[in-house]
């Protein structure tokens, strides 16, 4: 009990010191709590199901940014990942039964090999041409299985897969919480020295060579880290929605997941995430609205396009990190972050102006 009654304690103290201080913590605390009490709201089927797709397209998501946002790799086809996870997935429970825990980590690995196969021979390129050439690979992979019909289910795609879990309440559960931890873990990398070395690369990647560091293994690995985590995403949405279709390599997926990320914050991991539980639960509420109202279900789109387009004119860094600004200040001294409220810097007491 003693060491039980430590840990209490301790969990208390590095709440009241470190996450409470902060309003961005405390709105991601909220953020948590409100998506694990949900269930207990409301269990409508669609309300929920809407959840459980957006908790997935959060990881794919986040993933993205953790290649193009961290180290600049600009990737124009980050489906490619997400779709041949779903299709490997797909593969191994159909054929050959393997039940869901065993099948996503496998698709998850399919995302790695496929990382490692797109990585390699864009390594050299740069800029447009690093865009233009990921944008080809999902493209390529389409005519694959268009050319391959008895194997990929052609235009119909593989249908029949395991469901993740005996009830919808469960399956979100599942999701939600793999997400969170997903998340949490790409964040971590990020906030390691493999992250500050990630983002030395998108800064001045000749600096970063000349400075010692394996740029090349770096980039790759982040290919591979992205593919694994896209990878997890693509087995969940396939084994949720039971399908594993063309439209997960179609480009539109590859640049809705763009726009969330600019929407809600490159760079920082919780930005897409954030972009994703905004947008595409307010597609949904735009969608049961509209149709309502004859001739007007295609203005969502032109909303959509809207809303998107004052972020960027109005915060090009994302609508986290202005919010983010708005409401904290970094310690010139000690790049600790506080409250704009306060004077002096909670850890080293510096002036914050």
């Amino acid at each position: 009990m003693g060491l039980v009654g430590a840990y209490i304690r301790g969990s208390f103290k590095i709440m009241r010191t470190e996450v409470l201080v902060l309003p961005s913590r405390v709105a991601v605390l909220v953020f948590v709590a409100l998506l694990l009490a949900l269930p207990a709201i409301t269990q409508d089927y669609y309300i929920l199901r809407v959840m459980i797709l957006t908790a997935i397209f959060a990881i794919l998501a986040a993933s993205w940014d953790l290649l193009s946002g961290f180290t600049g790799q600009m990737n124009f086809g980050h489906a490619l990942f997400f779709g041949v996870a779903a299709y490997v997935t797909a593969l191994l429970n159909i054929n050959l039964g393997f039940p869901p825990y065993l099948s996503i980590p496998l698709g998850a690995v399919g995302g790695v090999l496929t990382g490692l196969v797109v990585g390699i021979p864009c390594l050299r390129l740069k800029g447009s041409y690093l865009a233009l050439t990921t944008l080809a690979f999902p493209i390529i992979l389409m005519g694959l299985v268009f050319a391959f019909p008895g194997l990929t289910g052609g235009e119909l795609g593989l249908s029949g897969l395991s469901r993740l879990t005996g009830s919808r309440v469960m399956d979100y559960y599942l999701i939600t919480v793999l997400m969170l931890v997903a998340c949490l873990v790409m964040w971590k990398i990020t906030d390691s020295n493999t992250g500050i070395i990630l983002h030395a690369i998108r800064e001045d990647e000749l600096a970063a060579r000349a400075a010692g560091i394996n740029t090349t293994r770096y980039k790759l690995l982040a290919f591979c880290l992205s593919g694994f985590f896209a990878g997890i995403a693509g087995g969940l949405y396939a084994h949720f929605m039971r399908l594993a279709g063309p439209s997960t390599l179609e480009v539109s997926l590859s640049f809705q997941v763009i726009i969330w990320s600019v929407f809600g914050g490159m760079v920082s991991i919780y930005g897409p995430v954030a972009g994703v539980f905004i947008l595409n639960p307010l597609m949904e509420v735009l969608r049961v609205v509209l149709e309502s109202f004859p001739g007007l279900p295609e203005m969502r789109m032109f909303i959509f396009a809207g809303l998107v387009l004052v972020t960027l004119l109005f915060m090009p860094e994302g609508l986290v990190p202005w919010l983010r600004d708005r409401l904290e200040t970094e310690c010139p001294r000690c790049k600790i972050r506080n409250t704009r409220t306060r004077n002096q810097c909670r850890v080293c007491a510096a002036d914050l102006g």
